[in-house]
């Protein structure tokens, strides 16, 4: 539409890839969304947020609660699949759960962005601190600043609200449910949840104490703001959120290596981020430790994983895993760009990301096609895409698939 952008030189396939890139929640842009569309372009690209945030499965299952007060089996079992929602988890509660958290969380998140960005003397602080809040809790990573959240380095409140908001999405709304249900009912954390925490917690202090420790780039900081960088960017690329406070292609290669693993192990189920998922990532390091200790069955947190849920991880993790192998090859098949460009712009782009080191501006056509496949393919997941695929055969249940279940 022609009054949603400012630009007259830009291409159906821009406007294609901007599009893709919100309602995947990646946040790879091969224009700049700030300079090019008009408040009702950015309007339209928030929307495409929301919706690709919380899904439109979610918010179809949310009408038809509030008309029909339940869900029918085809809705549960499509809400199922898509969340990779534990057996004993009540599908219309979560629905509303979901629903009601983002409403709230993205709420606080811009009134808080909006108060940072006016004290900081930032233009437009309301619309900004609304898009930025939205932008965050989906992990989108689009900024209406030209350099991300660059000029906010310094400013702890925008900082570690962003990093709050992109961490309350990534965990998933499973961790949210079980927190309110404890609020509400005392009833501990499920197995789930446990995971989730203990990854996360892990993965974001040995990434901030690796990279303020080592990074050259960041040693030319005050000790205060270089780890607030540091851990700002590691929080960014394990959220698959994708904003950033220094040039990523300014950081030494130890630190992008870092962030290149944060990304592919993404975020967590039911979560609005993408990667191979916390809890699968747990599930492979359970197998491995119990592969040296001479057990046959995987252990996490002193309960047994069912068989069927470490099936369902190492399929998740080798779809994704082929995926990106192969989306990495087609875009060093129609670019004549860096190896290691083209190789982090491919896990940016399958984890829906949106952290570059620069080759997304310069991407060619056919490059462009194949980084839109990607987003797409990444948005989706592999659990989704792989049933899409290969049809599901029931299976009785016997002792050695019962165990505890667990989302990935």
């Amino acid at each position: 539409m022609p009054f949603a952008h400012e630009r007259t030189d830009l291409s159906w396939l821009d406007h294609l890839f901007t599009a893709t890139s919100a309602v995947s929640t990646t946040g790879l842009v091969s224009i700049s969304p700030s300079g090019s569309y008009s408040f009702f372009g950015e309007l339209i690209i928030l929307g495409l947020i929301q919706l690709g945030g919380i899904g439109y499965m979610t918010l179809g299952s949310f009408v038809i609660l509030a008309l029909r007060h339940r869900l029918d089996a085809f809705h549960q079992g499509v809400a199922r699949t898509a969340f990779v929602l534990p057996r004993d988890m009540n599908v219309g509660a979560f629905i509303r759960a979901v629903v009601l958290f983002t409403l709230v969380i993205e709420c606080v998140g811009a009134v808080l962005l909006t108060a940072l960005f006016a004290f900081a003397g930032t233009p437009d602080p309301i619309w900004n601190g609304v898009f930025h809040a939205v932008s965050a809790f989906c992990t989108a990573g689009f900024s209406l600043f030209d350099t991300s959240l660059e000029a906010y380095r310094a400013n702890a409140g925008i900082v570690l609200v962003v990093a709050g908001l992109s961490y309350l999405g990534a965990i998933g709304f499973i961790v949210m449910s079980d927190w309110w249900r404890w609020v509400t009912r005392r009833r501990g954390p499920s197995l789930t949840s446990g995971i989730i925490l203990r990854v996360t917690f892990w993965l974001a202090l040995i990434g901030t104490v690796s990279i303020a420790l080592t990074d050259a780039h960041l040693a030319e900081m005050p000790w205060g703001e270089r780890v607030l960088a540091a851990f700002f960017q590691v929080m960014t690329a394990m959220t698959t959120v994708g904003f950033d406070t220094v040039p990523i292609a300014n950081l030494g290669s130890a630190s992008i290596l870092l962030l290149l693993v944060a990304m592919v192990m993404g975020a967590s189920p039911s979560g609005t981020g993408g990667g191979i998922k916390s809890t699968t990532v747990a599930i492979f390091y359970g197998a491995v430790r119990g592969a040296l200790a001479g057990r046959e069955s995987v252990r996490l947190l002193g309960e047994t994983i069912s068989s069927r849920r470490i099936h369902m991880a190492v399929a998740a993790a080798g779809f994704y895993i082929g995926a990106l192998v192969v989306g990495m090859a087609a875009l060093m098949l129609v670019e004549d760009q860096d190896f290691l460009l083209l190789m982090f712009e491919s896990a940016s782009a399958i984890g829906t990301v949106g952290l570059s080191l620069g080759a997304t501006g310069e991407l060619s056509v056919a490059g462009k096609w194949v980084v839109i496949a990607m987003m797409f393919i990444g948005r989706l997941g592999p659990i989704t895409v792989g049933v899409a695929l290969f049809p599901r055969a029931e299976e009785k249940d016997s002792p050695a698939r019962r165990g505890a279940d667990l989302a990935v």
